[in-house]
């Protein structure tokens, strides 16, 4: 008891100010529970284990990546097996979804909380390994009386952060103990093994995503480089980053001089913007060459070993059969051209329309979130489509939406009109906080409750929110709720900005034919400027400036003339993009002389006019 006494003293004088010994992670994540999840250390909280139900959903949305960490989780617990650990596997909610350990001590360890199901979210259960590693993003250990609750004070927890490729946090890898030595240093070793773990899943994962893309494997050592590499990053045929280890956008982001922790910045960039690699020499790197030899640099100076692999091919005659791709609704297939980043993205679309999980799209402004959302309720439901504009609701409108119960009678709310159809929340990120904590029910049981209701209706209608840029910033900041962000972003879909998209030419096309109500020719010299704008308003922009175009041109034929000033001068902000479609236009698309003119081969050549949606013209010599 005297020991509880000091430790809630300690806490408590933490959060006036005093200078505390422990661990910085350990007085961050204190403040966090007092300032912002508002908890007291002297209420004792036991563990809470989810309901069947609920862990089932959890479980199913983590299905995937428990199948890739299988094998890295069994290897790991048998490195510790007999030493009283438990290993535990949490999804980005902080929810249990795998667990290994010791079955004679199961009742302990689910009266502990170490256990499948159980919820370490840091708003739940306090300081502790998993949610603080949600909360910091880094590998750390939690020891005994670090626990904000001490109800947990006689454990000993070391987590670390499994991130996606994309670089959002994924899951959280856990390994903990009943009881531990005293010594905090005590779990060094467990924070070693927890952290190698947790890279080889990330390189797992990013290798079975990326078996038809360019990979490279990046090692400080040459002889561990080809066995077990310390980064990978993986490229389209440009040679822009589409993924990457956690290890790997730290070395980038430390090269491009930003935080780690906007990783989502390193996507689409040319890989050479971080290292000193050039794609037409990817060959080098290859195991054609001895390890030793294949040694770049970061562009902030740090030397590598690297290890490039090629795409996977089929052979061109396999006796086994391939199962056909399925063709994509008509909705959907309507949204992009030749563009492999959307492809992938209309596909995962056309799976989530047909299920009933909700979906958050996100974006920058004018990248057509709507029109996806609108396109994935035609490919998987039929029924109304109502759009709830969030920015113009207010903590009072909560009748307006969820509608009210007088007695027996019911006055009907939006969501009453939207039947099984579906409902999209736009602009979710700007939704009032009132309103966040009712619609977290509909997110996360597909229920609700009308004002002055007692009774959860079940409507059996499909959930989407869409957000203009990153909902994760919104809830690091505190704007948004964290429970709730969890229950849309375990299906999350994000659209690229029109800059980066391969089919450029392909949009532009449709639609200036739309604006036109026919065909338009562009003439070769208006290439250039519309591959150098950065459209920034993307894809509303775009149709904004057909529709100008339309109403002055003269014919359906668009020359230089016809285009903005403002873009009929192309600036040095379009590289490479502005350059190739001036030169192939100069030298009357002819491939060889182009390549020769830009100093790289004809491969790279046809690369990047896939990639711009440009091309060749009169010849292809």
């Amino acid at each position: 008891m005297d020991a509880d006494l000091h430790h809630i003293r300690e806490i408590e004088a933490v959060s006036q100010g005093v200078m505390a010994t422990r661990d910085p992670v350990v007085v961050e994540s204190w403040l966090r529970c007092i300032e912002k999840h508002r908890l007291d250390p002297a209420v004792r909280a036991q563990a809470y284990i989810l309901p069947d139900n609920q862990l089932r959903e959890h479980r199913q949305r983590s299905e995937e990546l428990i199948g890739i960490a299988r094998s890295g989780i069994e290897n790991l617990y048998s490195l510790v097996a007999g030493q009283n650990y438990v290993l535990m596997l949490a999804d980005r909610a902080g929810v249990t979804v795998e667990y290994l350990g010791d079955e004679t001590q199961k009742a302990e360890l689910r009266r502990s909380g170490l256990y499948l199901g159980a919820e370490w979210s840091e708003a739940r259960a306090g300081t502790c390994a998993l949610g603080a590693c949600i909360e910091a993003g880094e590998a750390l250990i939690i020891h005994q009386s670090d626990h904000f609750d001490v109800t947990h004070g006689g454990l000993s927890c070391t987590a670390a952060p499994i991130y996606d490729t994309r670089g959002q946090l994924s899951a959280v890898l856990d390994i903990s103990l009943l009881s531990s030595p005293r010594p905090r240093t005590s779990q060094s070793l467990a924070l070693n093994l927890v952290r190698q773990s947790a890279r080889r899943i990330e390189m797992a994962n990013i290798m079975a995503e990326s078996r038809s893309d360019w990979v490279l494997r990046l090692s400080g050592s040459a002889d561990f480089l080809d066995v077990d590499p310390e980064a990978a990053i993986s490229m389209d045929g440009a040679g822009c980053v589409i993924g990457m280890t956690h290890a790997a956008a730290r070395l980038m982001a430390r090269a491009a001089g930003i935080d780690w922790r906007q990783a989502g910045l390193l996507i689409g960039r040319p890989v050479s913007d971080f290292l000193n690699v050039r794609l037409d020499r990817l060959d080098d790197l290859t195991r054609q060459r001895p390890a030793p030899e294949r040694l770049i640099e970061t562009r902030d100076g740090h030397r590598l070993f690297a290890h490039a692999i090629e795409p996977r091919r089929l052979p061109s005659r396999n006796p086994v059969p391939i199962a056909r791709a399925v063709p994509l609704p008509a909705a959907l297939r309507e949204l992009a051209g030749d563009d492999p980043a959307m492809a992938q993205l209309l596909n995962r679309a056309a799976g989530l329309a047909r299920a009933a999980l909700p979906v958050l799209i996100e974006g920058e402004t004018g990248t057509g979130k709507l029109t996806l959302a609108r396109a994935m309720h035609d490919a998987g439901r039929s029924g109304a489509f109502i759009v709830l504009r969030c920015a113009e609701l207010s903590d009072t409108d909560e009748a307006l939406v969820f509608g009210r119960m007088d007695g027996r009678r019911h006055e009907e709310g939006l969501i009453d009109q939207v039947g099984r159809g579906t409902l999209v929340l736009d602009k979710v990120n700007e939704l009032p906080p009132r309103l966040q904590s009712r619609l977290l029910q509909l997110a996360s049981e597909g229920s609700y409750l009308p004002v002055g209701g007692i009774r959860p209706i079940l409507p059996g209608l499909r959930l989407i929110a869409t957000a203009q840029g990153d909902l994760a910033a919104c809830v690091q900041s505190g704007a948004f709720r964290r429970d709730l962000y969890h229950c849309l972003a375990g299906s999350a879909l994000r659209l690229p900005p029109l800059r980066d998209r391969r089919d450029l030419f392909w949009l532009i096309d449709r639609i200036l034919a739309r604006a036109y109500a026919e065909p338009v020719l562009l003439s070769p010299e208006v290439l250039t400027p519309l591959a150098a704008h950065q459209w920034p308003g993307n894809l509303r922009e775009l149709s904004g400036f057909a529709a100008s175009l339309a109403a002055v041109a003269q014919g359906p034929n668009v020359t230089l003339s016809d285009l903005p000033m403002t873009m009929a001068a192309p600036t040095e902000r379009s590289g490479g993009a502005a350059l190739l479609a001036r030169t192939l236009h100069e030298t009357g698309g002819n491939i060889s002389e182009t390549a020769r003119r830009m100093g790289v081969d004809r491969t790279t050549i046809h690369r990047r006019m896939r990639r711009l949606g440009l091309h060749a013209g009169a010849s292809t010599h």
